[in-house]
């Protein structure tokens, strides 16, 4: 790389950092720069996965008053993405790069409206209720499989697992939108890290664009917990419903 794609680079790192912690679409953007650079595409996920891991780490350790509060549900949510990766990260390896290509976008389209809606579907399911049900803060079985097939996503591409894992832990979970996002961000964290070490055995990697990558990543990781936390739910959740979207019309 030049110096000139070496910066680019580490800016797509910067912006997907921001992009983890808050709308959840950080792949859009560093996954297309490194295809753009001349990287071929399996190589690019795989670096790109790997990259983008302390991006997740530091958002994570800025949200870390938002983890504390839930320990229960945190710890699900690390153990159901962690394990849900181990499959995609196999399935990115073992399947033909068109498999999922014809469903995810409208899969990211769906889960985008989920999250739209999700302040109506949950006032809907509670008036159903003759009485005032506990505030659910554990996650139900239900729940966790889902949570666990959006790791598997996760570890096969990942550009989207965040408004999907807002949507799952939106309906399953009734905690407050700052600590959903959270939560988001460290289920993405978990399933990069567990497909991360895969593909550090497995895969071709660019150690190149690995470095820089995260270089980015963890600058914007932290800055995005911060401006995560600060932002207005409603306003968060319309940025992540149009991410979302935008993902999916670029995918297709």
């Amino acid at each position: 790389m030049t110096g000139a794609e070496q910066l680019i680079v580490i800016g797509a790192g910067l912006v997907a950092g921001l992009l983890t912690t808050t709308v959840g679409v950080a792949s859009l953007v560093s996954f297309p720069v490194l295809v753009a650079l001349g990287i071929p595409p399996v190589v690019a996920n795989a670096s790109n996965t790997l990259g983008l891991i302390p991006g997740g780490l530091s958002g994570s350790l800025g949200y870390r008053r938002e983890l504390r509060e839930q320990p229960s549900a945190t710890w699900a949510v690390v153990l159901t993405c962690a394990l849900g990766s181990v499959g995609g990260a196999t399935l990115l390896l073992a399947l033909p790069p068109g498999v999922f290509e014809a469903v995810v976008p409208w899969l990211i389209l769906f889960t985008c409206l989920i999250v739209g809606a999700q302040p109506w579907i949950s006032r809907w399911l509670r008036s159903r209720h003759t009485h005032a049900p506990e505030p659910r803060t554990a996650m139900s079985p239900v729940t966790t499989v889902f949570a666990a097939l959006t790791g598997v996503y996760g570890g096969y591409f990942g550009a989207g697992s965040g408004v999907m894992m807002m949507a799952v832990l939106g309906l399953g979970l009734d905690l407050e939108f700052r600590v959903v996002n959270a939560l988001k961000t460290l289920a993405v964290l978990a399933a990069n890290v567990v497909a991360g070490i895969i593909f550090i055995f497995v895969a071709d990697l660019n150690l190149t664009a690995v470095g820089l990558l995260a270089i980015g990543s963890v600058v914007g990781g932290y800055a995005g917990a911060h401006l995560g936390r600060v932002l207005p739910p409603t306003l968060l959740r319309i940025l992540i419903v149009l991410a979302g979207i935008t993902a999916a019309i670029a995918m297709l």
